[in-house]
């Protein structure tokens, strides 16, 4: 098996989930007990927070370019970024990336096409929405995406921090967002509801809404695990 490295701590909840989920995914592809080496680096979620805040790119490409140089000297073989709002500077990173980088937004989309979904509604932090990454990307493949209004968007992400981010499901919260993604979904006439943050599954479950919900945590995983034991 192909060793793995993460770029993790971003945040801690969902990083678990990507080092269960590689374990658990590698172990039923094999059919035995092996699993592969997993190498974590575990940046500090504050501080690329207050890059994104500021809006420089360049300190928050520099890093998550230093983290993955880190798991390159490790011993990683390729790479993945354990959370979806870091990908506003994917390409940035690619680019002086020294190992190969498997992209969440790329595998969400290619997944989304092969489901058939024409329109996706998408949640996330206000980073992620505001940016428009998953907009830009969907649209490439003739996929329409709705992005909540902007108080929309304070408001999911206000559900996301501080709380679920560090792993907290409050069931208020997880109502107030079931609504909100509902009237979304029912207003824009969409067939998909796309988690663009890594925390989300951690609250909103496969049978929670009547839609297709693209888990883009457990497609990341789904990835790196292929990527593991080709």
């Amino acid at each position: 098996m192909r060793k793995v490295g993460i770029v993790g701590g971003i945040g801690p909840a969902s990083t678990l989930d990507y080092y269960s989920g590689i374990i658990d995914g590698c172990r039923a592809s094999v059919n035995d007990e092996s699993y592969p080496e997993i190498f974590i680096d575990s940046v500090d979620m504050i501080e690329m927070l207050s890059y994104l805040e500021r809006g420089d790119w360049n300190s928050l490409t520099e890093m998550l370019v230093k983290a993955i140089n880190r798991l390159k000297a490790a011993g990683a073989q390729f790479a993945a970024i354990a959370s979806n709002t870091p990908h506003i500077v994917f390409d940035m990173i690619e680019k002086r990336s020294p190992l190969p980088l498997i992209s969440i937004v790329d595998e969400t989309i290619a997944y989304a096409q092969a489901k058939g979904v024409n329109k996706a509604v998408v949640i996330g932090t206000r980073f992620t929405m505001g940016s428009g990454l998953y907009a830009k990307a969907f649209s490439k493949l003739g996929i329409a995406a709705v992005t909540p209004s902007e108080n929309e968007q304070e408001e999911i992400h206000g559900i996301i921090f501080p709380k679920l981010e560090n792993g907290i499901i409050d069931l208020k919260d997880k109502d107030r967002l079931l609504t909100l993604a509902n009237r979304l979904i029912t207003e824009h006439n969409a067939d998909a509801l796309v988690l663009g943050c890594t925390e989300l599954p951690l609250m909103i479950r496969e049978n929670d809404i009547d839609t297709l919900i693209i888990n883009t945590t457990q497609i990341h995983i789904d990835a790196i695990i292929r990527a593991v034991i080709k």
